[in-house]
C-alpha cells in the first residue's frame, strides 16, 4: 500500500479564517545518542504544495535532502528547537521533546507578527507546549505542513548525527543516526558510551551498570 500523500485541507480550512496553520514535528525520540529535534513551518494561504511532501520516514535521505529547502523556500516562516542529551536525560524524553517544539514555535512566533495562528503537532496533545494547539495523531501522514515540518526536522538531525560520525567513528551514526542497531551496540560495548549518548535509554543504562 503506498504511503499516504498529506493534503491542505486543515490548512485551507484555517485560510478560510483568515489565520495560517503551523505545522509542527519531532524527530530522534528514539535513538540512543543525539539530542531530539523539533520543526515548526507555517506557509502562505494559498500555498500549492510540493510535489512529493510526506511522511519523511517515508523518503530517502537524498529525497528529504532536495525537498527541505525546496519547503523552507517557500514557507512564511520556519524554526528548529532541539533539546539536548543532557536535557533528555535530567527531564525524560517526552517533557525534552515538548520542550524542542516549544523552542521552535518560540523562535517562530517573532517572524510572524500580530498574525492569527492555528498550531498542530503530530500524536498527541502535549500539555508542556505552553501555546494552545491542536494534535493530530499520523499527522505527518495526514497534514502538509506537519509532513513539511518532519521533513525539515529529520534533514537537519541527520545533518548533525553525520557530523558527530566523523568525530566518534565506529558508532555508525552516519547511516543509523543514533538508533540501536548492530553496529551501534557492537561499538557502544567495545568504546563505552560517549557524551552524547542519552545515559537514562536502557542499552546505555545497562553498560553503564555493568562497568
Amino acid at each position: 500500500m503506498p504511503p499516504l500523500r498529506p493534503d491542505l485541507s486543515r490548512e485551507a480550512t484555517a485560510w478560510s479564517e483568515q489565520r495560517l496553520l503551523v505545522g509542527v514535528d519531532e524527530v530522534g525520540r528514539g535513538p540512543l545518542a543525539g539530542p531530539v529535534v523539533a520543526a515548526a513551518i507555517v506557509f502562505p494561504a494559498r500555498h500549492k504544495r510540493i510535489p512529493g511532501v510526506r511522511d519523511s520516514k517515508t523518503l530517502s535521505p537524498v529525497r528529504r535532502q532536495e525537498l527541505a529547502p525546496a519547503l523552507t523556500a517557500k514557507a512564511a516562516a520556519w524554526a528548529v528547537g532541539a533539546a539536548s542529551v543532557s536535557e533528555i536525560d535530567r527531564l525524560n524524553i517526552r517533557v525534552a521533546t515538548a520542550l524542542a517544539m516549544r523552542r521552535a514555535i518560540n523562535r517562530l512566533l517573532p517572524s510572524l507578527g500580530q498574525t492569527m495562528l492555528v498550531i498542530m503537532v503530530d500524536g498527541l496533545p502535549v500539555p508542556e507546549l505552553g501555546h494552545a494547539h491542536h494534535a493530530l495523531v499520523d499527522g505527518d501522514a495526514l497534514c502538509y505542513s506537519i509532513a513539511a515540518a518532519g521533513i525539515v526536522a529529520k534533514t537537519i538531525r541527520d545533518g548533525l548525527m553525520c557530523r558527530l560520525a566523523i568525530r566518534y567513528p565506529g558508532f555508525a551514526w552516519h547511516t543509523n543516526m543514533g538508533y540501536g542497531t548492530e553496529e551501534h551496540m557492537a561499538a557502544l560495548n567495545r568504546q563505552g558510551p560517549t557524551k552524547h549518548h542519552r545515559r537514562t535509554f536502557a542499552p546505555v543504562t545497562q553498560l553503564l551498570l555493568l562497568s
